[in-house]
């Protein structure tokens, strides 16, 4: 029996007790009520309410300019839809970087209004001081390591990260550090594969990977990609399982039809 169908409710220990069983978890990003409840009910291990809400849903280019507020609100709605996930929310460019109170009290603020169970934020040594002071306040941080995309002006571009030999050993040192620091979990986003083998086998904790191949513990995928809801962004390691810009464009097209040619509604479809 996998440990995913034996639990009610995905914990960080559940998780813990997956990698240890060399089970893979399971990640997508959902930011409302309604997918946040498909989801769940399909059997998803871990919903992230991502801040690339400011990309796919407030049509930002990148994922600085989401607020705090914003963000736990569209915690607050995906909560709401859930019944056994577990809830991982990020915390925005700004709400923790500044020093380690000012991180805590973003941590606190969305632990208390949002209902969710753990907290997202980026970084290796730089945030470590940070992730002690929330892991100490009882609160479950997941670290994200490699491409971190509210660094993308430093980087200045999207490409795979820790390809060089300094990177890489930086971030096998941030990987261990987080870990130490208490993080329950750290998302690996596009690196090369083998380097992502090599901290997953380094750590008791899970990772999870976008971009950083298949020996990663668990996987992520941003909805709108992964359904196909946005089509221009076609990166290597986007699998699409639906097209939903064809279907749903095809499903308005006909409705906007059915409607001119006072098709709909019919005699059936009126009182």
């Amino acid at each position: 029996m996998s440990v995913h169908k034996e639990i009610k409710k995905v914990t960080t220990n559940t998780l813990q007790k997956m990698k240890a069983a060399g089970e893979k978890i399971s990640m997508i990003t959902a930011y409302d009520f309604s997918f946040a409840k498909l989801f769940d009910s399909a059997g998803i291990d871990i919903i992230l309410v991502g801040d690339s809400a400011s990309n796919v849903m407030a049509g930002h280019e990148t994922t600085l300019p989401i607020t705090l507020d914003q963000m736990i609100y569209h915690a607050q709605s995906v909560v709401r839809g859930i019944d056994r996930c577990l809830v991982v929310v990020d915390m925005p460019f700004g709400s923790y970087q500044s020093n380690t109170e000012i991180a805590l009290a973003s941590a606190i603020k969305i632990m208390k209004e949002t209902g969710g169970h753990s907290i997202k934020l980026e970084g290796g040594e730089e945030v470590v001081d940070s992730v002690k002071k929330i892991v100490s306040a009882g609160i479950p941080v997941m670290g994200h390591l490699g491409l971190t995309p509210q660094s993308i002006y430093k980087f200045g571009t999207y490409t795979v990260r820790a390809k060089e030999v300094d990177e890489a050993a930086k971030l096998k040192k941030d990987a261990l550090l987080l870990e130490e620091a208490g993080a329950f979990a750290i998302v690996l986003e596009k690196i090369p594969a083998s380097l992502a083998k090599e901290v997953s086998e380094s750590l008791h904790i899970p990772t999870i990977g976008i971009g950083a191949g298949g020996y990663c513990d668990g996987q992520v995928l941003v909805m709108h990609d992964m359904l196909g809801i946005n089509t221009e962004f076609k990166p290597r390691f986007l699998r699409q399982y639906l097209n939903m810009h064809e279907q749903v464009t095809g499903a308005v097209k006909q409705y906007i039809s059915d409607v001119k040619s006072k098709d709909f509604p019919n005699e059936q479809e009126q009182y």
